[in-house]
């Protein structure tokens, strides 16, 4: 629903006498840390679609993956955005479980947007796609959104459209639980749905030494030469919009009937 329908459909309640309808309620998260520039663009266009908070951590968490504090407790504090926003000591995971415990009635969790892509292997480590699956850990829909980043900062004013196309074809679907989002750093060409690709990993541990001579490793990412055709991977690289319906359960279901046997005989544990 766009800003002018609720404000058509208020007035329209208004008039009749009824109450007017309640606007959805979007939670946004990330990975980068509040004072990312990709936050405040999504809280910008989310803003479009309804009542928007953030609640996002104080400084970096990339590739935190789903971590959660359990050791020491967490803290919060306003921090001035555009919209009402709480800068959290703690990991993405943690925001988006305590922005869900803090303001009841969330619809939706938005992760991003991430500065960097999320495609892959990768979703694995990803602070940006955790966020969006612990919402639906806590019974919330979750959105992961990523660009990928040219070697200047993204052009967030022009990615604007897209991310707006996109919130517009997911927000209205309740069956989608949780969908990764990659745009590509340049202009759009469209929006296709995608799986995910896992042929190749892309992460690698490369050995090194400080000035001191002393031995170290950094993980690092390594390109991906080939990719499979309609994975989210080969979509950003044409220039789409890849969108990936994920799941939480991973169970290897053609494995289990495999050892389970055919339904008509039992396989003992």
């Amino acid at each position: 629903m766009t800003r002018t329908e609720r404000n058509s459909g208020d007035r329209e309640a208004l008039s009749s006498g009824r109450p007017p309808p309640q606007r959805m309620r979007i939670l946004i998260a990330n990975d980068d840390g509040i004072y990312s520039p990709g936050i405040a663009a999504l809280a910008e266009v989310a803003a479009e679609f309804g009542e928007v908070r953030v609640v996002a951590p104080d400084v970096e968490r990339s590739a935190s993956g789903q971590a959660i504090t359990a050791n020491r407790p967490l803290s919060w504090k306003r921090t001035p955005l555009a919209v009402e926003a709480w800068r959290v000591d703690g990991t993405p995971a943690d925001c988006v479980a305590l922005g869900v415990s803090q303001w009841h009635g969330v619809d939706v969790v938005l992760s991003g947007i991430n500065l960097g892509s999320n495609l892959g292997n990768g979703i694995w480590h990803s602070g940006t796609v955790a966020a969006a699956k612990q919402a639906v850990l806590l019974g919330v829909r979750g959105i992961a959104l990523s660009v990928a980043v040219p070697e200047d900062e993204p052009d967030f004013a022009a990615l604007r459209p897209s991310v707006r196309e996109v919130l517009s074809l997911l927000l209205p679907q309740p069956e989608l639980m949780l969908v990764n989002v990659n745009f590509p750093s340049g202009p759009s060409k469209g929006v296709m749905w995608t799986r995910q690709s896992v042929r190749h990993y892309d992460g690698a541990v490369l050995p090194g030494t400080d000035p001191l001579g002393r031995h170290h490793f950094w993980f690092t990412l390594r390109p991906v030469v080939e990719t499979d055709e309609g994975t989210d991977r080969w979509a950003v690289e044409r220039g789409y919009v890849a969108m990936t319906p994920l799941r939480l359960d991973l169970t290897d279901e053609r494995a289990l009937q495999r050892m389970r046997g055919p339904p008509d005989g039992a396989r003992p544990a």
